[in-house]
C-alpha cells in the first residue's frame, strides 16, 4: 500500500481494514508511530490536521 508523509512528523498510509479502504493517519515521533485516526476519504484528511498539498509519496513502501 502507498504512503505519504508530510511536515512535523505526519504519515497517511492506504490500508485495508476489515474489507475496507481506509486512511491511517499517523504521528512519527523519534522513530515511533502514534496512531491519530482513520478516514474513509481523502475530504476528511482536514479533520487530522493534514494539508493535501504538503504530503509527499514515500519510496520505502513495503511491499
Amino acid at each position: 500500500m502507498a504512503i505519504w508523509r508530510a511536515p512535523g512528523g505526519i504519515v497517511v498510509e492506504a490500508i485495508v481494514l476489515d474489507d475496507r479502504p481506509l486512511l491511517r493517519i499517523s504521528h512519527d515521533i523519534g522513530g515511533r508511530l502514534y496512531l491519530q485516526g482513520y478516514c474513509a476519504s481523502v475530504t476528511e484528511l482536514a479533520l487530522h490536521g493534514v494539508d493535501l498539498g504538503q504530503l509527499v509519496e514515500d519510496g520505502h513502501a513495503p511491499a
